[in-house]
């Protein structure tokens, strides 16, 4: 495996792949969810120590652990953060290998379990080695599933404590063979916001409608309506998804009551701060005039939840000359397609120039191509080595000797 990425680094880290992969499926078999990694960051404590890293700190962020490294020099000032989440997904797991979850319930079915593991792996060649001139910051977040724990972090003073001039983090992606990086000088993730409709009318017989105002009809228009709103009001060349996931009205025991309320809630998935806007604005008029125009009354509860994840252009383009220097200009895609799903690395990104990159698990004979957030998906342990060599090339090539 070596050979296949012959930089100083990856055969470092290479020597190290079987203890990398225990740790990480020690890790698959103890998920933890969004600010509950106790367990989690209690064994990366633990595997700093080993590693030899200059600074621990904890409970930044709530669970939150930050590793400092210094450089052979420390002349140059600069100061590179390296970032990886920790937590697991509300989702049973379907596999059956020695390290599955052993947590009803709980599996890590999105690679943090990996992505910290790579991260460490880092810590220990970094540790080991001091090939630069600077300070790498090595940044363990909690709560990326739905917690917004980077943004948890960045409260708790992460970018004061340790002001680093950029920020670097990535994630598995199946999609992508072994072997390859993907990234792209703009938006790789959407921002994800929540919406929440409340529809209040008139409940009643079912057989007397024409005495109700009902909640359920004013639903089912405003569910056909919305779906207009980015065909008829969104460019083109924009980018926007609204999806309502979920109803809630009446009891499904009582088949002739019609409610007095009904709640829909979905998602509304953007790039640009105007879409988002607009979108958001066009929810809001479209849903009122709907519920006055058949009696009933529509309030719209609109949460930014994450904000879009946006690359920096400079940093792109330095991140992408690393991965090359790693796997060859061949195996770097620079154009990677951005995804409407969201990421809370996004928050860092708002307040620090950096980069998020996509590292390739998935294999042609399907072995670590299951989807992510699929309760048949686990980590591949074979990238372990191109991960963490990744990380520590960013800190290397950043600040060099």
């Amino acid at each position: 495996m070596t050979a296949r990425y012959p930089t100083r680094p990856f055969s470092h880290i290479a020597a190290f792949h079987p203890e990398l992969t225990a740790f990480r499926r020690d890790l698959h078999a103890h998920p933890e969810l969004g600010f509950e990694e106790l367990y989690t960051a209690k064994r990366v404590q633990q595997a700093l120590k080993v590693c030899g890293v200059d600074e621990i700190h904890s409970d930044i962020g709530k669970t939150g652990v930050v590793a400092v490294i210094k450089g052979k020099r420390c002349a140059s000032g600069k100061m590179i953060g390296l970032r990886a989440d920790m937590d697991a997904l509300p989702l049973q797991e379907h596999n059956d290998f020695a390290w599955k979850s052993s947590k009803p319930g709980l599996m890590h079915g999105c690679g943090h379990d990996g992505h910290t593991a790579m991260l460490v792996g880092a810590a220990r060649y970094l540790a080991e080695t001091r090939h630069f001139d600077g300070t790498a910051v090595l940044i363990f977040q909690p709560g990326e599933e739905g917690y917004a724990g980077a943004q948890a972090m960045i409260d708790d003073g992460l970018f004061e404590r340790f002001p680093v001039q950029s920020v670097f983090g990535m994630h598995n992606w199946p999609a992508l063979p072994v072997g390859s990086i993907g990234l792209n000088s703009g938006p790789m993730m959407a921002a994800a916001d929540r919406i929440t409709i409340e529809i209040t009318g008139k409940g009643g017989h079912g057989a007397h409608a024409y005495q109700t105002v009902d909640p359920v009809l004013v639903a089912g228009h405003i569910i056909t309506a919305v779906q207009s709103i980015v065909s008829r009001n969104v460019k083109p060349i924009d980018s926007a998804v609204i999806s309502l996931c979920a109803m809630q009205a009446g009891d499904l025991n009582a088949m002739s009551v019609l409610p007095g309320r009904a709640t829909l809630v979905g998602t509304v998935r953007t790039f640009k701060a105007d879409v988002q806007a607009l979108v958001e604005r066009r929810l809001q008029d479209l849903c009122l005039g709907i519920a006055q125009s058949m009696g009933a009354i529509a309030s719209v509860n609109y949460e930014r939840m994450y904000p879009a994840t946006i690359n920096t252009p400079e940093q792109a383009q330095f991140a992408g000359d690393v991965a090359e220097s790693l796997v060859g200009v061949a195996n770097v895609v620079r154009d990677l397609e951005p995804s409407m799903g969201a990421e809370d690395f996004s928050f860092m990104l708002r307040v620090k120039p950096g980069a998020y990159m996509r590292l390739g698990q998935g294999a042609a004979h399907g072995l670590a191509s299951c989807h992510l957030h699929n309760n048949r998906y686990d980590f591949n342990d074979e990238v372990l080595p191109l991960g963490a060599a990744l990380h520590a090339s960013l800190a290397e090539q950043m600040m060099p000797l």
